[in-house]
């Protein structure tokens, strides 16, 4: 990856203003050999796969949803669907096949903790200065209990009616030390014009970054709750389409961990999975390579049978696309 250009950590809507606007080689799609588990309406890109560029990954992930706002901000059956369909697609064997991909000999697990509700006055724009002086906030409160925050992701839900910025807030100061790494992240920000940054308002779902405790990384990712004309609305009800943009943050982090670092201080060395293209993360490439957003956010059945869950679908480096499982073995001891 070019250092000079921005490590994608944002969960864009396809088409919507902010894809457009982001960073989007031409697609380069090829007729090879295609795999049962390429998704529908997909040809393979085997050029698009990802890398490993050596960044850290997080293959034994804890995870907890921090559900923040105002009291009643997210209702109790909202909050219940939501954090029952994300540990259940998080744990699921087929979902997870895909991701196990890119951990060839080790363990790949998932454990969600107990939600959290954190009651808080938010403003009616959240931008990336206020999420990591959130992020840290949540983990001083707890959050994460016992686990290792450089193994684990605070999920920030933000509720009705509240907008996502990808940029700083106008009135964000660095302090003098951090300048350099602060103008190199400004610079990549996703602008619709010169004086207007993408947000929730034109397709920006969430992102997922990190911030440093002392020594240590916590890692956090931030989503809306996309209705209306806010965030990415792929489902019938909102707190699916939440559930699919964590579903989306939260695979992102755990292949491709310090991404905010990447864009601090440009280097590329510290990426974990990306695509050799620059097309972006395992969630980003299925985003890129569809039209259509009914393509890449589908109701997917669970391998034990007991229902189905919201999700986005990942990138399959076996089946070259998007898949919402790797069972070809042959294909999976490839990827490396």
């Amino acid at each position: 990856m070019n250092p000079s250009v921005r490590a994608l950590n944002v969960v864009l809507g396809p088409g919507s203003t902010a894809h457009r606007h982001a960073v989007n080689p031409a697609q380069q799609p090829t007729n090879g050999p295609r795999s049962d588990d390429l998704a529908p309406g997909f040809r393979p890109q085997p050029s698009w796969n990802l890398v490993n560029n050596g960044g850290p990954t997080i293959a034994q992930l804890t995870f907890v949803n921090c559900y923040v706002g105002a009291s009643g901000g997210y209702s109790s059956d909202d909050m219940r669907q939501i954090d029952a369909a994300l540990s259940r697609a998080m744990s699921d064997p087929d979902l997870q096949s895909v991701i196990e991909q890119y951990f060839e000999g080790e363990t790949v697990t998932s454990k969600m903790l107990p939600s959290v509700v954190h009651e808080m006055s938010l403003p009616a724009t959240v931008y990336k200065d206020f999420a990591e002086a959130l992020a840290k906030q949540l983990h001083d409160a707890g959050v994460l209990g016992d686990a290792d925050p450089s193994q684990s992701v605070i999920n920030i839900m933000l509720p009705p009616g509240i907008v996502l910025c990808d940029d700083f807030s106008p009135s964000h100061t660095p302090a003098a030390a951090e300048r350099a790494e602060h103008e190199r992240r400004r610079g990549g920000v996703i602008k619709i014009d010169p004086d207007d940054a993408a947000s929730s308002k034109a397709g920006l779902g969430g992102y997922h970054g990190g911030i440093h405790l002392g020594g240590a990384s916590c890692y956090y990712a931030i989503g809306v709750y996309s209705e209306g004309d806010n965030g990415i609305v792929a489902f019938d009800q909102p707190w699916k389409n939440v559930v699919a943009t964590f579903y989306h943050e939260l695979n992102e982090a755990r292949t491709d961990a310090a991404v905010e670092d990447v864009n601090a201080t440009g280097n590329g060395h510290l990426l974990g999975w990306y695509s050799q293209t620059g097309q972006g993360e395992i969630g980003d490439l299925p985003i890129n390579a569809a039209g259509d957003i009914s393509l890449v956010f589908k109701e997917v059945e669970l391998a034990d049978g007991s229902g189905t869950v919201p999700i986005q679908l990942m990138w399959s480096n076996a089946a070259c696309g998007p898949a919402a499982a790797a069972h070809v073995a042959a294909a999976m001891a490839s990827t490396g």
